[in-house]
């Protein structure tokens, strides 16, 4: 049992919120739209899983990576932790996408 990987998403997210803090992007600028975003993502991604786990397509393998915890039967922690750092980074890739659109048509 290793939280590598935990570990590694986890600082991965804190690096998130570092530049969502200086640049002002997601949950700077719109805290509760952010959390309903980042909610909705989540949980769309873990019906996702939660459909592949169903049928077979997903399953968990022990990894000396991995911590081991399951939150549910092939389910393991590392995957909600993913889920919460890809649609964050989505939600932060979109706001700088779009703030560096809007400062090219104001030129």
């Amino acid at each position: 049992m290793s939280w590598i990987y935990a570990a590694a998403l986890l600082t991965s997210t804190a690096c998130l919120v570092l530049l969502d803090v200086r640049f002002r992007l997601v949950f700077r600028l719109r805290p509760t739209a952010s959390a309903v975003a980042l909610a909705i993502g989540v949980l769309f991604f873990i019906g996702w899983d939660a459909a592949g786990i169903g049928l077979g397509v997903f399953r968990h393998v022990d990894s000396h990576w991995a911590t081991g915890v399951l939150l549910a039967p092939e389910f393991p922690i590392e995957e909600l932790l993913f889920l919460i750092f890809l649609s964050y980074l989505t939600l932060i890739l979109l706001s700088g996408w779009q703030r560096r659109c809007e400062r090219r048509d104001q030129r």
